[in-house]
């Protein structure tokens, strides 16, 4: 038989005293400064890049047909328009080959035809033939006999301007040609450039005398008659010593 026992009652704790919480006196030397937080700054997002996506390729059913496009209907042209297809074609190989008078024949033969488009581009195309066989061959001159027959050409028809740049042309390719110093002196008395006439006279009676002869009975040279510098290139035998000596001062 267990025995019963007495609860023992326990003794209440004595009730502790409250501490005086006390104020430190700090100085104001001392006295800590307040610290400030600092805003946190947000960090930087990294883009990550991006894995490529990969397609799926569709797989072709076994059997499957691709569909037929639907055929364009084909354009019916007027036999008589394709023959001036043709013979315009034709007119323009000679065209670009330069060959105007066989284009110009061609083009004639589509403005009478049936297509009104080709017959307006035919006729362009005879004015274009029609000025090109209006002007003249280009000239090709190589030597220095060819430039100075054409200048004297030149001379004839009073294109000065032109027979003195073949002229110069000429003397580049020959500088002791004493014809073409005569030609020069001959348009410079015409065009009536004294000083000129007469340099050009007194090189080419230099490099052949023969010349001298020849001026005094050129018409050309009547303008420098009364020059004296004239006279003592052309006719040096007819001055007096006095005279002569007089003219060289």
């Amino acid at each position: 038989m267990r025995r019963k026992t007495k609860a023992r009652a326990r003794k209440p704790k004595p009730a502790r005293k409250a501490r005086k919480r006390t104020k430190k006196k700090v100085s104001a030397r001392k006295r800590p400064r307040p610290k400030v937080r600092k805003p946190r700054r947000a960090p930087k997002r990294v883009k990550k890049p991006r894995k490529p996506v990969k397609r799926l390729k569709l797989r072709k059913l076994k059997g499957a047909k691709k569909p037929k496009k639907a055929k364009k209907p084909k354009k019916v042209i007027d036999p008589r328009v394709a023959q001036a297809m043709r013979i315009y074609a034709e007119g323009m190989k000679y065209f670009n080959k330069q060959s105007f008078r066989r284009a110009k024949a061609f083009f004639g033969k589509v403005v009478g035809g049936f297509s009104r488009e080709l017959a307006e581009r035919a006729r362009v195309h005879i004015a274009i033939c029609e000025q090109r066989l209006q002007r003249p061959a280009p000239v090709r001159l190589r030597g220095v006999d060819d430039h100075y027959h054409y200048a004297v050409a030149k001379m004839n028809t009073g294109d000065f301007g032109e027979a003195r740049a073949h002229l110069q042309k000429a003397l580049k390719l020959a500088p002791k040609a004493d014809y073409v110093y005569y030609a020069l002196a001959t348009m410079a008395a015409l065009s009536g450039e004294t000083e000129e006439a007469l340099d050009r006279l007194e090189q080419a009676i230099k490099l052949r005398p023969e010349n001298r002869y020849q001026v005094r009975n050129d018409a050309d040279f009547k303008s420098l008659e009364d020059e004296p510098r004239f006279l003592e290139l052309v006719h040096p035998d007819r001055l007096p010593d006095s005279g002569f000596n007089s003219l060289r001062l």
